[in-house]
This record gives C-alpha cells, structure tokens and sequence, in this order.
C-alpha cells in the first residue's frame, strides 16, 4: 500500500473519523469553544450543523478525547432514522443500560435510575446525537422530554444535536419551540478556506510521520481545494486516491496535472451511462445520486477501498517480478 512506499506510519486520508487526525480550523475550533461552552452551563441542547463530510463526527471525537472521564459519562448515538420508542431504547443501549424486550416505561424508569446514580457519584451524563436531520418530530420531543429528569437545582443530562443544514429547518418549524427554548447555542460548520486546505493536508500527513515524500506543489494545493471546496471528507476521498495513482505510477511528486488526473477518473467513476443517465424531471438524490453516507457506511467503504488497493499491489508486485525475471534471463550469456 501507498503508506510503506512513502514512509507513512499508517494511512492518512482514512474516511472514518479519528480524533488523532482532528484540525483545528477557524470553524472546527469555533464549534469546539461552542461544545464546551455547554459543558461548562451542565444542561440545555447544543447544536452544531454541517454539510456533509464537513466533520462534526470527528469534532465531538475529540471532545470525548479531550473529556475528563471520571466526571462526564457521554454516550452517542449516530443511527437516527428511527422511531420515538426505537430511539430510546438506542439512547439506553449507548449507556450500556438493558433495552431489549422493555415497554417505554421501563426504558424511562430505567434511565432516570441512572441519571440518578450519575449524579450521586458526582458524575454528569451526556448524550451526543448524530445525524440529527433524521429524527422525526415525534422524535425530537422524546429527547427534549428526557431533558425534564432533574434534581431541585440542575438537569441530569444534557445533549449535543449535530446534523445537516436541513436540521435547522426542523428547529425552526412551529412544533420545535419548546426544544428551541431549551437550545443554550447554535453554530454552523462551514468549509475550511484554501489557506486551511493545505495546513489540513499537511497536517495529516505530519501525523504519520510525512518527510515530503511525496512533494505536493502549490498549484495541487489549489486544485484539491477547489475540487473539494474545502470539506474534509472530500478532500480525504481525492488525497488517498491521488496517493495510490502515486504508488501505482512512481510518482514523487504532485503538480496540477497529477490531481486534474485523478479528478477525472472520479468524475468519470460517477457519471452514469447515457442509457441510465435520469430523465428531464426526475428527481435527483444527493452526492451524484447516491443516498447520503453513515458512519457504519463509511467503515465498510473504506474497508473495502483497503481490499482493493491490496488485491491491486499484490497483482502489480507479481508483474514487477515476472519483468524482472524475464529481464534476468534475457542478459547476454
């Protein structure tokens, strides 16, 4: 794989989450203040909304990281696009509570017991939701009802809302005010700059020990910024397969024409056959027409990216080494 033949430590442009490779760009340091900013007030909703890719899983990542463990007892959940009752026995599944084959009153009583308990080990619990744009109405009123376990002076759980920008069309409807009144701040990630673009890139190649093998020239700075317009997720998906075009062809170092090349091979990977390209007034879904990834998706995405580039360097060795030997045996006697 492209990491050994560079000297990488392990793979830079992985597609899942991971808090070691979190950037602090103007927005992601903005939400982090905002994030802690709730933890400090112990109650209320924070919420943070993002395009897609733009790294809100990986922002609360790193507050977990970050986190004291021995006073914050955090739970996430990231599968929203479930019913009211379904979610609660999720919620009760990420505090490591029993949820299977228990009525909405047992799956209630049983997390106020530990809310409470929580609270008597000096502990606060809270609670990080995911994908946030799913959650039906009736399912946002769940949560914002579990707000209401309190002692006589604080609340015993809080929660964090991170979603796409169309979650903050659910905020705003009719119905949402309760919850609204009961959101202590709001901020919206948006993309990282050009500036930011490249100290990212660079970033996550320093993690895994980068010596400038291979070089990146300004000019392919540019081009993966603006083919990505600054969202890491795409950035990371062009950066990994410009690297393993790298391996495959020997290349040492990046220019323009290196990333223009691999932009179109992504292209051309996406575009569909005339045949089943959509007809005039068909509805169109997002990211050229595939349904939004999840973080499970995202996992076996890369997982599979992994399998291929290995089944690829294993038959690409085996050429090298038939050339070799075929060289070998055609030198002059």
């Amino acid at each position: 794989m492209y990491e050994q033949y560079y000297g990488l430590k392990a793979k830079p442009f992985q597609l899942k989450p991971d808090p070691k490779f979190y950037f602090g760009s103007k927005g992601h340091k903005r939400a982090m203040a905002y994030l802690e900013y709730g933890l400090s007030q112990g109650e209320g909703f924070i919420v943070i909304t993002g395009e897609v890719g733009a790294g809100k899983t990986t922002l609360v990542r790193n507050l977990f990281r970050e986190m004291e463990s021995e006073n914050i007892v955090a739970a996430q959940i990231v599968n929203t696009n479930l019913d009211s009752d379904d979610t609660l026995r999720m919620v009760a599944a990420a505090f490591g509570l029993p949820y299977q084959d228990s009525s909405k009153a047992a799956l209630l009583t049983g997390l106020e017991q530990f809310l409470r308990a929580c609270d008597r080990q000096g502990k606060r619990a809270l609670l990080v939701v995911d994908e946030a744009q799913n959650l039906s109405p009736r399912t946002v009123e769940e949560l914002r009802m579990l707000s209401n376990f309190q002692t006589e002076d604080k609340s015993l759980l809080q929660t964090f809302l991170l979603g796409q920008p169309e979650f903050r069309r659910t905020l705003l409807s009719a119905d949402m005010q309760q919850l609204r009144q009961r959101v202590i701040a709001t901020y919206h990630l948006g993309p990282m700059d050009a500036t930011e673009t490249r100290s990212y890139i660079e970033h996550r190649l320093h993690t895994v020990g980068w010596q400038g093998d291979p070089s990146i020239s300004t000019e392919a700075f540019g081009a993966i910024y603006d083919y990505s317009g600054g969202i890491p997720r795409k950035i990371n998906t062009l950066c990994d397969r410009l690297f393993l075009m790298g391996y495959l062809e020997e290349i040492h170092g990046f220019g323009n024409s290196e990333v223009s090349d691999v932009i179109g091979d992504i292209q051309q990977e996406f575009n569909l056959p005339a045949s089943e390209a959509e007809s005039p007034g068909t509805p169109s879904t997002p990211e050229f027409g595939f349904k939004t990834e999840t973080p499970s998706d995202l996992d076996s995405m890369d997982k599979r990216l992994s399998k291929m580039e290995k089944s690829v360097i294993s038959v690409l060795d085996l050429v090298k080494q038939i050339l070799s030997l075929a060289s070998v045996r055609n030198l002059p006697k």
